[in-house]
């Protein structure tokens, strides 16, 4: 099945090998390629995993965009049902369905890991289309992009800091990290090792001993929000910022790398009012596609890939600065540069696929 809505393209099909719903969302290619990458989770129905890729589509759209890229937003979702192991041999028949689906798109959509996906499951796209990111670095890709999505976000965590507090750096501050995946690890060690008071949580129980063994605190993940804090540190799913549970809210900064962070734009606002300010989530978790554009793309060293990434503070810097100079938030500013980039594009002749 294919529908167009406000994206420019979404296709529904089911893997002839696998069995399992795909979907690809192509938000924009007004930019250039589409890119986002492949989801791989257990949902209820499939519905719920196309209105997935819709919603991450769209916001690989404007982390491309506010971020300064020449690539538009794009998502592919590997709907599970609910009871659904992926075994290796459902998982290599649904990438290799998959591939041949993001083949069809003539180069103008890339895919690379996300959520249950891999580098080494990039192989086996790879075996069905060329236009893949993130392979393991022995077959010539970067690998895991957790490295740098959690740089970006410790850029934008100093940045917001300092318009915050005074100071960037998060020593003496409480921080919660809510989620402890490989992302959400990650930026908690960065911010122990720079003298902040680390507090994680995770719906997986099993990860308290974990970060008991990394000297960090811990918070049921129903206290997480609330915890009094300087800092909170969004960084497992969506949708956790709602008109509910902004009262509740404990630290003055909130930034972090989940995706889809409030269920309305209108959160944000109710944010500001009660004095928090929460940068972008479509911001701070750029690192990752800027970093893997800038190698695989652009040719850069790693060095200067990872000097990219930091370049995020700097983003954060003007959008915090434009929102005080206009009385808006930095998702409003954020909004505001990402339409005049598209529109912009608009006039432009279409993007050729790499």
């Amino acid at each position: 099945m294919t529908q167009t809505l406000d994206h420019e393209e979404v296709t529904v099909r089911r893997g002839p090998r696998s069995g399992l719903t795909l979907v690809v969302a192509l938000h924009s290619r007004a930019l250039g390629p589409a890119v986002g990458g492949c989801r791989m989770r257990r949902y209820d129905t499939w519905r719920e995993g196309l209105t997935d890729a819709l919603r991450l589509s769209e916001a690989m759209t404007a982390k491309c965009a506010a971020s300064g890229l020449d690539f538009g937003g794009g998502k592919s979702v590997i709907a599970l049902g609910p009871d659904i192991d992926p075994t290796p041999e459902l998982r290599a028949a649904a990438l290799t369905d998959l591939g041949e689906i993001v083949s069809s798109f003539d180069g103008t959509y890339f895919t690379g890991p996300d959520i249950g996906t891999g580098p080494a499951d990039m192989v086996t796209l790879r075996r069905k289309t060329p236009y893949v990111f993130c392979l393991p670095e022995e077959h010539g890709g970067t690998g895991d992009s957790g490295i740098p999505t959690a740089a970006g976000v410790l850029a934008a965590l100093r940045a917001g800091a300092e318009y915050v507090f005074g100071t960037g750096s998060p020593a003496g501050r409480t921080v919660v990290v809510s989620g402890y995946g490989s992302v959400g690890a990650r930026v908690a060690a960065g911010l122990a090792a720079d003298g902040a008071r680390v507090l994680v949580s995770d719906v997986d129980g099993a990860k308290r001993e974990a970060a008991r063994r990394a000297g960090l605190g811990w918070v049921e993940p129903g206290e997480a929000l609330g915890t009094p804090a300087d800092i909170l540190v969004p960084a497992a799913v969506g949708g956790v910022l709602s008109p509910g549970t902004v009262p509740g809210i404990g630290a003055r900064l909130v930034v972090g790398p989940a995706n889809n962070q409030l269920t309305d734009d209108r959160v944000a606002d109710a944010l500001a009012d009660r004095g928090v300010v929460w940068i972008p989530d479509f911001v701070a978790s750029a690192g990752g596609v800027v970093h893997t554009l800038s190698r695989e793309v652009d040719g850069l060293t790693d060095r200067a890939a990872a000097d990219r990434v930091e370049g995020i503070a700097d983003t954060v810097r003007l959008l915090l600065g434009a929102a005080a100079e206009n009385g808006t938030t930095a998702l409003r500013e954020a909004r505001r540069r990402v339409a005049e980039r598209l529109a912009e594009a608009a006039d432009r002749a279409p993007v050729p696929a790499m």
